[in-house]
């Protein structure tokens, strides 16, 4: 269907009364960006040199165990997974020294976003988060036909007083991201136990840790140690991020057994692959991975702030794999010379920032490469 006929399929359909509720019918579909080896092809520049500093993901890729894991589990791919997904639930349940009960696995922890919302938000409650903050969040309630309150960041960070104040009667989940995506900032451990305490125990309150594992602050809370016990606190950690296993799209969530039943009524029959849960049993083990990958985003950073800050840009101090970079002008033409560069970052006007850019921190040698190309690009601007 070429993009008229779409058009002309969207029109008809929004004069339909049948087709979709309104509130799908308002919807933006999430874009992707193409494959990257297509970019690659388009740009004229080798896949293996396309920078690709726009999705938070691991420079160094999979850990070896966890790749040789993999390998040897596409020998079984005829066979259905463990729709329980046992060995990793153990494994996570030890590790965390939770029960095994507690842990809810999803196709990245983005479904058990999806999940939770449309598990337990009923007809006439809401949702309470921040913007800009993760937006599947929003995405999550839209499509379910549930309300978001936002409060917006107070200097980059979330406001947990104006978000209390949003919290009534109607509010059944509280999404926090922990740090946050896409500023890199985070609460402290007084700030979430003072908001904690403001919540109503009937209200879930989610926190998203999906950047836990590169947080180094002294005051950065462990929502699955510093508040344990408490009755409605969901985690939510990926292998997505510093384990390095976007591609296998792997996830899970720590909370309540109970609600964990619930998920497990909603959730689709052997949601999260086999290759996926032997590939994340595998990565847990290998601490030396897990310390190279913090270390390399921890010197990152303090290269890109130093080599951005020599180029008279702002950036937001971050917790996680990535920095918001302040250009002071319209970001657009920026990130269209970065691209035509082979290089790629997040434009984010969908967030409504448009005059900044999320970078992703790589190795020494793709931050040497972004910094010059952005010290070029500022340059050919003027």
């Amino acid at each position: 269907m070429s993009s008229d006929e779409l058009a002309w399929a969207l029109a008809e359909a929004a004069r339909s009364e049948a087709l979709v509720s309104q509130d799908i019918a308002s919807m933006t579909p999430y874009s992707p960006g193409r494959p990257w080896r297509a970019v690659a092809a388009e740009l004229g520049v080798p896949a293996d040199e396309l920078l690709m500093l726009h999705a938070n993901e691991n420079p160094l890729g999979p850990s070896p165990k966890a790749k040789a894991a993999a390998a040897r589990h596409l020998e079984e791919a005829h066979v259905y997974p463990d729709g329980g997904g046992t060995l990793l639930r153990e494994k996570l349940a030890e590790r965390h020294q939770v029960p095994v009960e507690s842990i809810c696995l999803g196709n990245g922890s983005n479904e058990l976003i999806e999940m939770l919302v449309r598990t337990f938000v009923g007809h006439g409650e809401t949702v309470v988060t921040a913007w800009p903050s993760f937006v599947v969040y929003r995405l999550a309630a839209q499509a379910a036909g549930r309300e978001v309150l936002f409060a917006p960041l107070r200097n980059e960070r979330y406001d947990l007083a104006t978000m209390a104040s949003l919290v009534d009667r109607r509010t059944k989940l509280v999404f926090i991201a922990n740090p946050n995506n896409p500023t890199g900032t985070y609460v402290t451990k007084r700030q979430l136990a003072a908001f904690l305490d403001r919540i109503p125990r009937s209200v879930i309150v989610v926190l998203d840790e999906a950047y836990f594992e590169y947080a180094v602050a002294d005051d950065y809370p462990n929502g699955l140690v510093d508040f344990r016990g408490h009755p409605r606190l969901v985690v939510l950690r990926t292998f997505s991020k510093i384990y390095g296993l976007a591609g296998l799209r792997i996830g899970y969530g720590v909370m309540d057994p109970t609600m964990v039943h619930y998920l497990d009524c909603v959730r689709q029959p052997y949601n999260v692959n086999s290759v996926a849960q032997a590939a994340a049993v595998a990565a847990l083990d290998d601490e030396d991975h897990l310390r190279t990958s913090v270390q390399t985003v921890r010197d990152g950073l303090a290269e890109l702030e130093k080599g951005l800050g020599a180029l008279g840009l702002q950036v937001v101090p971050s917790q996680a794999n990535f920095l918001l970079v302040r250009l002071e002008r319209e970001a657009a033409p920026i990130v269209s010379q970065l691209r035509a560069k082979g290089i790629l970052v997040r434009d984010m006007r969908g967030y409504d920032l448009p005059t900044t850019i999320r970078l992703t921190v790589g190795t020494r040698a793709m931050n040497l490469r972004v910094l010059s190309a952005i010290e070029q690009a500022l340059e050919d601007s003027l």
